[in-house]
């Protein structure tokens, strides 16, 4: 297996991006984990207890604070080889209750975010004839999901914006993957969505149970490695069997 890469996570602080960010230190890389959440940082900072762990707290929807973490990934290991674009926000509100200004913030997050986070690291990775982006997306887009049009929406344009980056990266040696996700259960989701929602989820599946983060650490630890080198634009969904394409 590889080592030794330069990975860097956005959304590290949460359930997801910190399985992510543990599983990639304990394979021998270094991990840059940003989130827009310090103190979520502090605390993986503090439970992997890790050298090659550095943490960048940022606002990934602010094209200056995406050029600064470039610069601050420049400046301490000088490239990157892997970028996974996790971080994301998923509100739950009825069509005629988003604003514009709440659409343009779930846009923002889930879309724009990771359009400025890879315009800002791309020159990081050019040059070695290898690299891997992993966007996440949403095994949502299958189906779509009342209450979250704005979050779906975002989730769709990263599945084109996905397959048309690996048009452009291929020639560099980057390929470009979607992983999408059911819905995980991480704190966040514990606390913010009802029970009844979880439960229907759960007798949806082919695999009946709660969909957990370290349920998607393969899959992504996959698409990182050489033996995903002939792979790129391709949606890989890891949602327990209840969609299947």
């Amino acid at each position: 297996m590889k080592a030794d890469r330069v990975v860097v996570i956005t959304g590290a602080a949460g359930g997801i991006g910190a399985e992510l960010a543990r599983r990639f230190l304990e394979n021998g890389d270094t991990v840059i984990a940003t989130d827009l959440k310090a103190e979520g940082l502090q605390k993986l900072k503090t439970s992997a207890d890790h050298k090659s762990l550095l943490t960048v707290a940022a606002n990934l929807t602010d094209f200056n604070e995406c050029e600064k973490l470039s610069e601050v990934v420049r400046t301490n290991v000088g490239r990157v080889d892997v970028l996974i674009n996790c971080a994301g926000y998923f509100p739950i509100h009825s069509f005629e209750e988003i604003s514009p200004e709440e659409w343009r913030e779930i846009i923002d997050v889930n879309l724009t975010g990771p359009f400025l986070v890879t315009r800002a690291l791309l020159p990081l990775m050019k040059g070695r004839n290898w690299g891997r982006v992993i966007n996440f997306g949403s095994a949502s887009v299958f189906e779509g999901v009342a209450g979250q049009c704005h979050y779906v929406a975002a989730k769709g344009g990263i599945v084109g914006f996905s397959r048309s980056i690996a048009r452009e990266f291929g020639q560099y040696g980057i390929t470009v993957n979607i992983v999408t996700p059911g819905l995980t259960l991480t704190p966040n989701v514990k606390k913010t969505f009802p029970k009844e929602l979880l439960d229907s989820q759960r007798g949806s599946r082919a695999i009946q149970r709660d969909e957990q983060p370290q349920d998607l650490v393969g899959a992504v630890f996959f698409l990182a490695s050489p033996d995903a080198d002939f792979m790129s634009g391709q949606t890989v969904n890891v949602d327990g069997g209840r969609n299947m394409r």
